[in-house]
Formats: C-alpha cells, sequence, structure tokens
C-alpha cells in the first residue's frame, strides 16, 4: 500500500500573532520511525499535538488514511501519545494503570488481563501488575507509560521527547527499546526531540524543522552526510561551515586555495557555502595539503582526539582524528573531494528560514 498513513496538508498554526507552523506539509508512510528534528520553539511539538488531535490547526487539513480527521478529538483518531511527564496514575496500581483505556473502551475482563500481560511482556517489565507507581524508577515509569499505549493497537504512536527526563544510560537503553518495540508491533512512531544524536539512532526518516518550516526530510544518512542548507548542516552533528567560490564544476575556492568537489551545476566564480565535516579532515604535512594551518587546540574524546587548526586567515578548523597531533605543530588540511558539501547561499534571512535550496 502506498498511500501515506498520515498526511499533513499546508497546516498553518499561530498563537497570539506568533507564526509557530507556516503552511507546513507532510507524509508518514505506515510503519516507519520518523522524527521531527529541531531546535526549542521549531514548531515540532505542536506539529505532533496536532495530529494528535490536542491541537487545531488555523489552515490546512490532517488526513488520515485518505481521511480528513482535523477536527476529530484525540479519543476519536486511532492513536497514542507518550509525553516527556508520563501522566501515570498515582492512585492506580500498574495493571490499573495500564487498563485504563482498556476499560473506557468496554473490553471484557480477560481481554484487559491478556492485554497487561502481553504489554509488561514487551517492555521487559514481567510480573509488575501489582506494583505502585511511586515504587519505580524513571525509566520504568517511562516503559508503563508505553505499554499503556500500545495495549490501545494504535495505527499510529506520538512520543513527545519521552526520554528527556532520563539519564544518558537509561536513555541509550530506552532508545534500543523503542526500536524493538516499532519492529514488533509494526506501529508507526512519529518522534518529537532535540537530541541530535537520538535521531540519528532511531529514526528511518528525520524532519529537521526551524521556525515553523521543514529544512530537510530524509534518512539520517542523508540529513548527515547531504545537509540541504547551513541550519542543517549546523544542527546534525558538527561542522566546519565556511565561504567559498564555486570556480567551476567540481572545483571550490576556500581561504584562496583550491579544493576539488564532486558538485555540479553551482555556475562559475559563484559564492557558496561549504560545510566539511570534522572526521573528513586529514591533516597532513605541511604543503602537502590544500592549506596549512597550526594545531591550536587538542582535547582526547576518548573515539578520537578533537583539534582545532587555525588558517592564516584566522579561521579554526575543527577537527576529529584518531591520530594526535600536539598544539604548535605545523600541519597541512587535506579533504577528499566526496567529502566537501557545496550548498547555495541564501538569498535573504527569509530564504534561510525557509530553507530555499533550488
Amino acid at each position: 500500500m502506498n498511500q501515506p498513513l498520515i498526511d499533513l496538508v499546508n497546516i498553518s498554526k499561530s498563537f497570539d500573532g506568533d507564526v509557530v507552523l507556516d503552511d507546513l506539509s507532510l507524509s508518514v508512510k505506515e510503519n516507519t520511525f520518523v522524527t521531527l528534528l529541531g531546535p526549542s520553539g521549531c514548531g515540532k511539538t505542536t506539529t505532533l499535538r496536532i495530529i494528535g488531535g490536542f491541537e487545531r490547526p488555523d489552515k490546512g487539513q490532517v488526513i488520515f488514511e485518505g481521511k480528513d480527521i482535523t477536527k476529530l478529538p484525540p479519543n476519536k483518531r486511532q492513536l497514542n501519545t507518550v509525553f516527556q511527564r508520563y501522566a501515570l496514575f498515582p492512585h492506580m496500581n500498574i495493571a490499573e494503570n495500564i487498563a485504563f483505556g482498556l476499560k473506557i473502551k468496554g473490553k471484557s475482563r480477560s481481554y484487559i488481563q491478556d492485554k497487561i500481560k502481553y504489554a509488561l511482556k514487551l517492555v521487559n517489565l514481567d510480573g509488575f501488575e501489582n506494583r505502585s507507581v511511586d515504587s519505580l524508577s524513571g525509566g520504568q515509569q517511562q516503559r508503563i507509560a508505553i505499554a499503556r499505549a500500545i495495549v490501545n493497537e494504535p495505527r499510529l504512536l506520538l512520543l513527545d521527547e519521552p526520554l528527556g527526563a532520563l539519564d544518558l544510560k537509561l536513555r541509550q537503553d530506552m532508545q534500543y527499546e523503542l526500536i524493538r518495540l516499532k519492529n514488533e508491533l509494526g506501529i508507526t512512531f512519529i518522534y518529537v526531540t532535540h537530541d541530535q544524536e537520538e535521531a540519528l539512532t532511531m529514526s528511518d526518516t528525520i524532519v529537521v524543522m526551524n521556525q515553523g518550516y521543514i529544512q530537510q526530510m530524509g534518512s539520517p544518512e542523508q540529513i548527515y552526510n547531504e545537509p540541504e542548507n547551513a541550519f542543517v548542516a549546523d544542527f546534525i552533528g558538527e561542522s566546519n561551515i565556511v565561504n567559498g567560490i564555486m570556480i567551476r564544476d567540481e572545483l571550490v575556492e576556500i581561504f584562496g586555495a583550491k579544493f576539488p568537489c564532486v558538485d555540479k551545476g553551482f555556475g562559475q566564480n559563484t559564492p557558496v557555502d561549504v560545510v566539511i565535516r570534522p572526521e573528513d579532515i586529514d591533516l597532513v604535512k605541511p604543503g602537502e595539503g590544500s592549506l596549512d594551518g597550526v594545531v591550536t587546540h587538542l582535547i582526547f574524546k576518548g573515539v578520537h582526539y578533537e583539534m582545532e587548526v587555525t588558517t592564516p586567515n584566522g579561521f579554526e578548523w575543527l577537527v576529529h582524528s584518531t591520530d594526535m597531533f600536539p598544539v604548535g605543530q605545523e600541519v597541512g588540511i587535506h579533504v577528499d573531494p566526496f567529502d566537501i558539501q557545496i550548498m547555495n547561499k541564501p538569498a535573504s534571512e527569509d530564504e534561510e528560514a525557509i530553507g530555499v535550496n533550488e
């Protein structure tokens, strides 16, 4: 079935005159893990709340399997939402929390008991039926919130920064749990986070948002390796973003030095933005690279060394390498053509916000 599970069509939303979403359109296919990623205030949570029915758009439509559900209340939609604050009922035990939605739907006692056992097994909390909410750790509470959502067999599960309150190790464990659940259950996930690493780890598709616009949508590899504009390059991972002149196809000038690249179609002598990831810079002997510089900072990060190399124009290049070059050492900077990403410069601030990249 090629029809998307959910379609947002020309959605706009303002709060007190502030535009939060501006003519946003988005399609989500069935059984995918889609992450809405962006800084605070970019519109990602508002998008999720509109899909969930907790907010109504000023303009546009929410289409679910071809049907307009824009005006449908949350309890009439085939979806469930897991919030950052788990919203478990403290006066109920775990079984009662999980069963809450099923009881409202009038399901039989035996059906509910089977579902509770099934859900607890899925989230690796067998035997927790009679425990109180207060006796659980943050990670366990989060799992119960997910169990409560999945017993209702939603077609779509919305997750609003659900791991934000957990410590790093627990977050990483829960990321793998969520991937496993999505694969086992065949439910479509739409996940909101501002954590780039989380998005890269978990998603089939990442939607990068800023100022109410979608900047780029694609696989984690596409978003990281082929950012379409400077915002995406800067927001996802670490980048060296520098001014360049596209001399001709497959040749760009950076700080007076010529770098072969693989990009075409930018014209001749055109000002461009150039993105080079820190791990894509090779440090070589002075004179053997395209630019020379001096190592000015060095930090050991465990997996690699993080260095800053200052070139004569004063620009500090961020470099990640498993080889260590001490502070003060002169080096050459070499970048393989395939690792240089060329982007059009936005013509205006508005164009920068929209993420125009013709």
